[in-house]
Parts: C-alpha cells; structure tokens; sequence
C-alpha cells in the first residue's frame, strides 16, 4: 500500500474500500473480504445504513484499531451544531470505536457550517483524526475555507476518467486539500471496462483496465475508494502498485475528459431538493 499525507500530517492509504449501495445483511461479509485482500481504509456513512455491519467485521477481523483507516459522514438531516454532534456519538456506537481517523460532511445542503463547528471542535478533542467534505463544489469549498478555523482537509467528489475535476483540482491544491474519488470506475457506465483506448493501456502493461483507471488515481495523488462485492475484484483492484503508467496513457486518459458527471449534478435544485428530502431516521 502507498500512503498520502493530509495537510495536518495525518496518512492515509491511497487506495480504499467503498460500501455504498452494499445491503446490510452482505456488508460484514464484504468488509472482511476487504480486510482479507488487504484493505485498510473503509469508507461508510450514516446514510449507507450499514455502520452496524462495519462494527462487526472490524470486531471479528481481529485487527488493531490502530491498523485500520475508518471514514463515515453526517447527513444532511443531521446537519446543525447539536445535531452532528449527536450523529457523531451515534456512528462511533454503531461502528464501535472510540474515534474516526476521517469524518466529512456528507452533501453540501443545510447547515453545514454549524456541522463544520462540531467537527472542529471534536478534531481538537482528538476524537477525529481528520476533517473534510463531500461533493462541496469550488465556490462552497472555497467558501468554507475561507469562514473555518480548521480547514477542510479532504474533498470527496465524484472523479473519473469521464469526469476528471480540473477546476475542482486546481482550488484543492491552493488550499492544500486532498480530493478523495467516489466512483472512481464510473459506477461501470459508459462500458468503461471496454473502452477501446483503455483496453490498449491495460494489455500494453498486461493489467486490467480497472487497474489502469486506480493506478491513473494513484499517479494523480488522488486517493480512491472503489467498491464491489467481490473478492477476486477486491484482490485485482488493490493490485496497482508493481507498475506505473508513462506520460502517453496519462495523455490519452486526459482526453476522456467530459467536464460533467453523468451520475448525478449537485448544483442543480432539484438534487439539493432530494437530497434534503431524504431521511435516514425519524
């Protein structure tokens, strides 16, 4: 595993296990398979209903707490000061640990500046190890940024091949922020996996073309967290660190770029109406 320092010092694997979209009842099954391939890192979220399941397998993994990379996030219902403190104590019961190694703002809508003020302060009670956002564009990023005491040290966005972020990029790094990719295969749309130019780059380093698309995330210092359920894709997609793509593949996926994300538009109204719709308890 390749590790990436964090502007407070703080490392993380660059490479992660993701579990959106894994039911409950497959998700301590899945993570223990992640475990077994040699995943670190495992991302969650109060609104992927699974932290329980994430509990249970870190219990029956054996590993050390310390040997494991543990992300979730508040929702947008939990958004507010007291809210997300509350949300925060449940995750760690749910999850049961005694702290995260990164916690983020799940989606860019409701009072997230009395969320930022929460994470803040448990940050410095050193019940968080790192602090961030998810799916902030530039302008919210920048916004943030410039109104916190502790600056967001993870972006987590949507980030492909398809949809590769140079704005996004481009701010991060002058605020000396990590972009995080969700989605790093595309969700398999656009039969990524059969793209003409990426099956050339993969069979020229006798690799798949998933691994080419994670060692492409690698080699842009950007940390991803693919997802699937099973093992052997598991083993193929953490298999990224024996070769390194040269200037001419890094070219030619650069011109796949296009500009917009097909999954979903967080700067439309009628996502921010979703998604603030969307309740994850009563």
């Amino acid at each position: 595993m390749e590790y990436i320092t964090l502007a407070n010092g703080y490392q993380l694997p660059m490479l992660g296990y993701g579990t959106l979209h894994i039911p409950p009842k497959q998700t301590k099954e899945c993570v223990l398979k992640a475990f077994e391939a040699g995943y670190r890192l495992i991302d969650t979220a109060a609104s992927y209903q699974n932290e329980k399941e994430i509990g249970e397998a870190i219990k029956e993994s054996k590993l050390k707490r310390e040997e494991i990379y543990l992300t979730t996030k508040v929702w947008v219902q939990d958004a507010g000061y007291e809210n997300t403190l509350q949300a925060f104590h449940q995750s760690l019961e749910n999850l049961g640990v005694d702290y995260l190694d990164l916690y983020l703002i799940h989606q860019p809508y409701g009072d997230y500046y009395g969320s930022w003020k929460a994470m803040e302060e448990l940050y410095q009670q050193g019940k968080i190890k790192a602090i961030g956002v998810c799916n902030f564009s530039p302008e919210r990023f920048m916004d943030l940024y410039m109104n916190s005491l502790i600056h967001p040290m993870i972006n987590q966005l949507e980030f492909h091949p398809f949809y590769q972020q140079k704005n996004q990029k481009c701010v991060l790094k002058q605020c000396d922020c990590l972009l995080e990719a969700w989605g790093p295969l595309n969700e398999g749309q656009r039969d990524i996996f059969h793209h003409p130019m990426l099956l050339d780059i993969a069979k020229k380093h006798q690799k798949s073309v998933s691994q080419i698309i994670l060692r492409w995330h690698l080699e842009n210092h950007i940390i991803a967290i693919p997802k699937t359920t099973h093992l052997d894709r598991m083993q193929e997609n953490i298999d990224i660190f024996d070769f390194q793509l040269d200037e001419e593949d890094k070219k030619q996926i650069e011109q796949l770029d296009l500009g917009y994300s097909e999954i979903i538009d967080h700067q439309n109204y009628m996502t921010a109406k979703w998604l603030n719709k969307y309740k994850i308890h009563d």
